[in-house]
């Protein structure tokens, strides 16, 4: 039961300490949608969609003007499209991003993912097209995400699919040039991707689940920051367990929401993702958070072994408050996004390497990082290549989400705007730019 503290505490996390409902998002199969028309099929999934999903903003806004608890994101998922479009009697599945696109808009939601291939394996003649489509889809809408899976632990790595992966990144770069290569910010190559992640740009509703569910990712950094200043010089067990506590409130909370917006929508209650997803404001950073723990600053030797500790601690938190944890829960690094991290890496700190080595411990990968305009496509495929490599051995989820910014050299800055922030560019070893 919830006591006065309780709430009052809960209260505080969010006036002052920038916890929040990261996103809820409703996860739609649209497997029903497979049509070989083209036509007809961008027809059932626009239709399926704006049917299942039309009062998820609304009814989202009213727990938030409600429970005083703000949902930043409200967003949908669905079935990879490399599955759905396969009947389709087309060479390019751009029309269906588009439709993926308006009825997002029609909803209401900021992003939709979904328009996804499972490769780990193998390529069908359906996952190339839609692979091949992921350029021009991204430069033709605002709101859909792209991901590819090209590995798993079971399964091993699909080396074919991420040599393809670099090239069509670096495309996506190319086309959206005017825009400092944005679309990539909105392409994500996974391996051991799960099927119920609610967090952009890797988000699908996978084939294991239900027809329609909700998932609620919920981020708290400056909540877990704010709680280690008043442990600070304590031993490491005393630090473990006061994350582990605040990881239990903030999963509580949300577990709360996705409850109360599951039985007003109704669909089934899906998970609760606590992942410490930061935001550029000051004060919601995860490498404020390892340096809190003991960091002169986030990237210098030590770092690696901080962040196994917070995202151990992270995951048993959550695990102790809810039985519906799932998505990726633990501690997210993307540079772009964290002001901590941005300081780091501009200041030399945090490079390239450095972050390959956190992605070992952490709850994704390389996340939101830019690097030169001129980086080659080899190069790009072969950092892939790496974090699935760490994930496959590890039983891991790993992902990059790479932005080879156009026009743009080391010691350059790229302005995304919003909650994707910027990203400083930096150094790669690419020694095939010479070739």
């Amino acid at each position: 039961m919830l006591n006065q503290k309780d709430i009052l505490a809960t209260q505080d996390m969010i006036d002052k300490r920038h916890l929040d409902i990261r996103t809820i998002t409703m996860g739609i199969s649209l497997l029903d949608c497979c049509d070989p028309d083209l036509q007809v099929c961008c027809e059932k999934i626009y239709r399926k969609i704006t049917t299942r999903a039309k009062d998820l903003v609304r009814i989202g806004e009213n727990i938030e003007k409600e429970f005083g608890i703000p949902i930043v994101n409200k967003r949908i998922s669905v079935t990879p499209i490399a599955l759905v479009a396969a009947a389709c009697q087309t060479d390019s599945y751009v029309d269906i991003a588009r439709t993926l696109d308006a009825a997002a808009a029609t909803c209401g939601v900021n992003f939709i993912g979904g328009f996804s291939a499972l490769v780990q394996k193998g390529c069908t003649d359906s996952d190339w097209k839609l692979i091949r489509s992921i350029p021009e889809a991204m430069k033709a809408t605002e709101r859909v995400c792209a991901s590819v899976n090209v590995g798993s632990t079971k399964a091993g790595i699909n080396m074919d699919a991420v040599a393809e992966m670099g090239r069509i990144i670096k495309q996506t770069a190319q086309i959206t040039a005017d825009n400092d290569g944005l679309g990539c910010a909105k392409v994500v190559v996974f391996a051991n991707a799960v099927e119920d992640n609610p967090f952009m740009a890797g988000a699908f509703h996978g084939v294991g689940e239900p027809e329609c569910v909700l998932n609620v990712g919920v981020s708290g950094p400056g909540v877990v920051y704010h709680a280690l200043q008043s442990v600070k010089g304590q031993p490491f067990d005393v630090v473990a367990e006061t994350i582990k506590k605040t990881a239990f409130q903030i999963t509580r909370m949300g577990q709360l929401v996705g409850q109360e917006a599951s039985r007003r929508l109704g669909v089934p209650f899906g998970i609760v993702d606590l992942s410490l997803a930061p935001t550029p404001a000051v004060g919601d950073s995860v490498a404020r958070i390892l340096e809190e723990m003991g960091l002169e600053v986030c990237g210098t030797h030590g770092t690696t072994a901080a962040l196994a500790l917070l995202n151990d601690a992270v995951k048993k938190g959550g695990v102790m408050a809810s039985n519906h944890v799932g998505g990726l829960s633990g501690a997210f690094i993307p540079v772009s996004e964290d002001e901590g991290m941005i300081a780091a890496a501009e200041g030399g700190t945090l490079v390239l390497d450095k972050l390959e080595a956190m992605t070992c411990v952490c709850s994704v990968g390389l996340d939101m990082i830019a690097v030169p305009g001129d980086t080659s496509a080899a190069t790009i495929s072969a950092i892939i290549a790496d974090e699935a490599a760490i994930g496959m051995v590890n039983s891991k989820t790993t992902a990059v989400r790479i932005i080879p910014a156009p026009g743009k050299v080391v010691g350059d800055r790229v302005e995304m705007g919003g909650m994707l922030g910027r990203a400083p560019v930096l150094p790669v070893r690419d020694t095939h730019r010479a070739h």
